[in-house]
């Protein structure tokens, strides 16, 4: 029998229902693979082998007796900032290291109910704050892929850097993510694996370790279009205990793969060539362009006028809230307590300092300011009234377009350590993806070439809210037509 770890989503969950092998074999195929792998690639914070074991054998006896969930049987990887039940949940972070909790993210809880099997915990910037996996207390995620020539480590991305690490070596079927500002998207750009971020309110935050609530989402790294498809399907739902949520149903995604993009119309936005973009970001993206003519769409220019506000607009609005939500992790309520203190105020203060990194700490500094009397106007208030002026650029385009086409990322993946000392530079990142955020709007980011190092570049699409199936529909057009099947050769 071939690697049962090389399967996509989609061919491992058909195989199982046809009994070609069992839950059991495939599970002990990812967890022998995982501890072969991951003292170098540092994807998992946690292996849940037992767990998995278990989960599998039941998984067994229901398709055994016929029945089962559509994802029967699957193994997944869970970002660790997804809190699970019995399991050690961290958020890649000191602060909360020992945490197990005693409930079930929505997220989680729907995945099991679909007969899901877990593999362990992945890792992660922490509480989500980066874009290298850098910042995680577990120490760095390393990028499966390398450069042509060059042994030097890259960076998955971030902050879901764990799991995109984990699809693309093959340490689960496909993981669960999470996206603030292009946490799903970037890593899935960087390691030419399948990320989506759906439209805000899709997915249900409640379980999820809070960064920037207006922000978040939950969404999944697959490998291909059609495994994020079904796995989305699985994550979304209408949750009474986010306030968030939307109470619409959730579609079958997975009939949109596939579909013809004939008559479509692709909106491409000047304000995304960027200066200093490197040429083959540029030249990939006129790849994309072209494929999406050959196949039918109609191609329009089009102008997103508030584009260039958008990082500083995020940097204001995303540590505002997270300042806001970490500020209960003061080693009284919540999280790490110091050993050592001389007053209450020294409590919270040394608390604070010892299980929150350097980046988390420079996040929390920027809210606090932004929020400060005196300056909240001036900052905070302006910011949401430009986030305002974000949405309002794009509902103006979608009487024009049905989707919109963009770089992922504004390169390939870098080594790690390069960015670290210019959080600025770091933050550039995101240049392509918080907008999607801003206006709560779905975006994908499919594989689409290489660079000439070799390394795996993506395109993104970007939807109407609500509209994920449209999205799909041009992701799964850019991803037959990119025929991108490369894999990272293995040195680990």
């Amino acid at each position: 029998m071939s690697d049962l770890t090389n399967l996509t989503l989609k061919a491992a969950v058909d195989g199982l229902k046809a009994k070609d092998f069992s839950s059991a074999e495939i599970t002990q195929a990812f967890l022998t693979k995982i501890e072969a792998a991951n003292p170098t690639l540092n994807a998992y914070v946690e292996v849940t082998a037992d767990k998995a074991l278990e989960m599998a054998k039941a998984s067994d006896a229901r398709l055994a007796a016929g029945e089962g969930g559509v994802l029967e049987g699957a193994p997944l990887g869970i970002k660790d900032l997804f809190c699970t039940e019995g399991v050690q949940t961290t958020a890649g972070s000191n602060m909360l290291r020992g945490f197990v909790p005693p409930y079930e993210s929505t997220v989680t809880a729907n995945l099991w109910r679909d007969g899901a099997v877990m593999l362990g915990k992945l890792n992660m910037d922490e509480f989500a704050m980066g874009s290298s996996n850098e910042t995680s207390a577990f120490g760095p995620v390393k990028n499966p892929w390398k450069s042509n020539g060059s042994d030097a480590e890259l960076t998955p991305g971030g902050s879901s850097g764990g799991s995109a690490s984990a699809v693309a070596a093959d340490l689960c079927l496909a993981a669960t993510a999470s996206d603030t500002g292009g946490s799903i998207r970037q890593p899935a750009a960087f390691t030419g694996t399948v990320g989506i971020k759906p439209t805000y309110g899709r997915a249900s935050r409640f379980g999820m370790v809070a960064f920037a609530s207006s922000l978040d989402q939950a969404g999944p790294i697959t490998k291909t279009v059609e495994d994020a498809a079904l796995l989305l399907q699985s994550m979304c739902s209408f949750d009474v205990k986010d306030s968030t949520s939307l109470d619409i149903p959730t579609p079958d995604w997975t009939q949109s793969v596939g579909k013809s993009v004939k008559g479509l119309r692709i909106g491409v936005p000047r304000e995304y060539v960027v200066d200093g973009m490197p040429a083959e970001i540029q030249a990939l993206w006129d790849q994309g362009v072209a494929w999406l003519k050959d196949a039918g769409c109609e191609i329009v220019e089009i102008s997103l006028p508030h584009t260039k506000y958008a990082l500083p607009t995020y940097y204001i609005v995303a540590p505002a809230e997270a300042s806001s939500n970490l500020a209960r992790y003061d080693g009284m309520r919540f999280g790490h307590r110091a050993d050592e203190f001389k007053s209450l105020d020294d409590l919270y203060a040394t608390s604070r300092a010892e299980g929150f990194g350097k980046e988390v700490q420079r996040r929390l500094t920027i809210g606090a300011y932004v929020l400060s009397a005196g300056f909240y106007d001036a900052y905070y208030v302006k910011a949401l009234k430009v986030r305002r002026r974000i949405a309002e650029d794009f509902d103006n385009v979608w009487g024009q377009v049905d989707a919109i086409l963009t770089p992922s990322t504004p390169s390939a993946a870098f080594a790690l350590g390069d960015k670290q000392i210019d959080p600025l530079t770091m933050y550039l990142n995101d240049v392509f993806t918080v907008t999607t955020n801003l206006a709560g709007l779905p975006g994908i980011s499919v594989p689409a070439g290489m660079d000439s190092g070799g390394l795996p570049l993506g395109l993104q699409v970007i939807g109407k809210a609500l509209d994920e199936a449209t999205v799909f529909q041009v992701g799964a057009a850019l991803e037959r037509a990119a025929g991108f099947t490369a894999k990272p050769g293995k040195w680990w």
